[in-house]
This record gives structure tokens, C-alpha cells and sequence, in this order.
């Protein structure tokens, strides 16, 4: 079943229950781009790193995410190590530019209004994404979502070591933190939502009661149509 959301309906859910939790992937759903990638672009434009070979691993690694089959081990031990090597102040004054020139102009209306219409029906909102922390924190609080599960980085004396801080949400990998974050939180999945593009979320959009497929890939487009899943676009 294709939907598309309208700017004036803020019911797409079917309620069981007054307050549902509602979880959304970042790239390509919440904002039109991909900010794990666009960060490294922003890095080879201004230098931070080896142009052509940064560059050329960053699309590789890109097409294998999309092609669904990355590793995510051998691609997150390549981005995070230029984050060693800059001053963590450093780093806050990139992010903020990098907000602006990249973060800024991949803004959706629609997906404002998705957000805005599960916060008046009182629901919960959750960010889950495989994009690690640095990156997505920003991002998430201009959107408005305070709470996030995302690949989390080793810090020693407040520096990136570059290393990774226990699972990444990536795949199976965001099952295994969303059940974390559920003990921790004593919340249950009865009445979920999850958003999501990609082939690389079918894990989790299998977990919860209502799944949602935005703008999907080819791959979770045929799965979506196959399980009678909602899709939507939230492309202006």
C-alpha cells in the first residue's frame, strides 16, 4: 500500500493505545542525503584528509552500504581515523560549518511534519541510526529529537581514539541496541513505529508493529510491497 503523507494530516498511525514510540533512521529518511558520506565529502573539500584517496574509498563504501552488503567493521576503523588526528575543538567548529553548507540544505518539510504530527498524537520519538555520534547529534536536536541510539566512539581525556564504543546500530547490530535502550528505558515495542529507506533496516523494521518504508531502496521497496508495509515519500 503506497501513502503519501499530507502536509495538513497528522494521522498516518492506527492507534491502539494513546501513545506509541516512534523510531526513525536519519539518512535519506529524516533529511534527503546521506550525512556519514556528506561529513566525508566536507572533509576532502576542505583538506582534512587525502583528497583523491578519501574520496575514492568514501564512494566505495558508500555504493557497498547501498549495494547493502558493507562492512562496517573495515568502514567505521576509515572515518573515524581522521577524527583522531583533529583537536576535539577542532571538531565542534567543522561540525558547525558543516551543518550549515551540508546538513542544512537536505532539509524536508514532510519529514518536519511526520515529526511534528507523532509528537502532538504525544508519542515518543527515537532516533536510531548506524551513522556514529559526532555526526548525528547535531543533526538530531535541529530536528527537534532529543533521544538517539547511534554508533557510539571510544573517548580517552575527551579525544577520539578511533575506535568503536560497544555494537554498532547497523543492521542486526540496531536490534541489539533498540533491546538495550527498551531494558533501560522499561519500554516496550507493542505500539512502534519505524521509518526507514534502506535494506540495510529490515532487521529492525521486522521488530516493531508498524513498519514504514520512505522512499525506499529497490530491495525494501520490493520487501515493503511484499509484506504489505506502508511506504511513503517525504521528498517536497
Amino acid at each position: 500500500m503506497e501513502a503519501m503523507l499530507g502536509a495538513t494530516n497528522p494521522k498516518p498511525f492506527n492507534r491502539t493505545s494513546s501513545m506509541a514510540l516512534a523510531i526513525f533512521d536519519l539518512d535519506n529518511t529524516l533529511i534527503a542525503g546521506d550525512s556519514d558520506h556528506g561529513w566525508g565529502e566536507f572533509m576532502v573539500e576542505k583538506r582534512l584528509v587525502d583528497p583523491q584517496h578519501y574520496k575514492q574509498m568514501n564512494d566505495r563504501f558508500y555504493a557497498d552500504y547501498e549495494a547493502g552488503c558493507l562492512d562496517i567493521f573495515a568502514y567505521l576503523e576509515f572515518s573515524l581515523e581522521p577524527l583522531t588526528k583533529i583537536p576535539r575543538q577542532e571538531l565542534q567548529k567543522l561540525h558547525q560549518e558543516f551543518m550549515v553548507s551540508v546538513i542544512e540544505p537536505m532539509k524536508l518539510s514532510k519529514a518536519e511534519e511526520l515529526i511534528k504530527a507523532h509528537r502532538e498524537a504525544g508519542d515518543r520519538l527515537l532516533v536510531i541510526t548506524s551513522t556514529h555520534r559526532f555526526i548525528v547529534e547535531p543533526i538530531c536536536q535541529w530536528l527537534g529529537i532529543d533521544e538517539i541510539i547511534a554508533t557510539d566512539l571510544e573517548e580517552i581525556n575527551g579525544n577520539y581514539t578511533g575506535k568503536v564504543s560497544g555494537t554498532p546500530t547497523f543492521k542486526e547490530g540496531k536490534v541489539i541496541r533498540f533491546n538495550q535502550w527498551l531494558k533501560e528505558q522499561g519500554e516496550t515495542d507493542d505500539q512502534s513505529y519505524f521509518y526507514s529507506d534502506s535494506i540495510n533496516d529490515l532487521p529492525l523494521l521486522l521488530e516493531v508493529s508498524n513498519p514504514v518504508a520512505v522512499d525506499p531502496d529497490s530491495a525494501l521497496k520490493a520487501q515493503a510491497e511484499s509484506r504489505n508495509w506502508e511506504i511513503i515519500s517525504l521528498r517536497d
